[in-house]
């Protein structure tokens, strides 16, 4: 088994690493340095021409996006490790949240643009980022609910909570407030208390 993982720190790339190291995959990580354009040579545009990371190539196959890379990988190595369900209802529960993250939340986040680091697609239409940021607050407020009782999404730890929590540290790094939602914080404080969450994260350490 061959598992290649294209890594940039402090980028999106930090919620497949938690990933991986969840599973315990064998694997060769090459970094990429996002400030000096490495995303666009060739070499790795013939391989992803979207121009980003995260990105895994399985046994010579390539594989992009952080929802992708995630599901792929539960399937493919989580389910005995009971990281994530097998198929069915379970399964389907999983991907939901996974995909909302990416799609649903994501996209609001998009809108309003992040730490100064991009300009949200509003930019200069004060309106617009205010409703962004609503709809940020809105979407946190449904996982908050979600999570209310619970310790984890689906009840018990699967990779649908490394992937949610990690999307969730990236926008704690921005202005957005998270003191409102009381489940959804103590959740992170589970996800981030894994040994495997604390391995990740301090490989990103300056």
């Amino acid at each position: 088994m061959s598992l290649i993982f294209y890594f940039a720190p402090q980028s999106t790339a930090t919620l497949t690493s938690i990933v991986i190291e969840e599973l315990g995959i064998p694997h060769d990580v090459k970094r990429i340095d996002l400030r000096a354009g490495a995303t666009k040579e060739p070499a790795y545009t013939k391989l992803n021409p979207n121009q980003k990371v995260p990105m895994i190539v399985h046994d010579g196959v390539t594989i992009w996006e952080s929802a992708a890379i995630t599901m792929y990988l539960g399937e493919q190595f989580g389910v005995e490790k009971q990281l994530y369900p097998a198929a069915g209802p379970r399964r389907g529960e999983a991907m939901k949240w996974i995909v909302w993250t990416n799609v649903t939340l994501g996209e609001a986040v998009y809108r309003r643009g992040h730490m100064g680091e991009w300009a949200a697609p509003g930019a200069g239409n004060e309106k617009a980022v205010e409703q962004a940021t609503r709809d940020v607050a809105t979407h946190l407020g449904i996982l908050d609910q979600a999570l209310a009782g619970k310790d984890f999404l689906l009840g018990e730890f699967t990779l649908a909570d490394a992937h949610v929590n990690s999307f969730c540290d990236w926008l704690r790094h921005s202005t957005i407030d998270f003191a409102p939602y009381a489940n959804l914080n103590q959740w992170t404080a589970r996800c981030t208390a894994r040994p495997a969450y604390q391995r990740a994260t301090a490989r990103e350490a300056p």
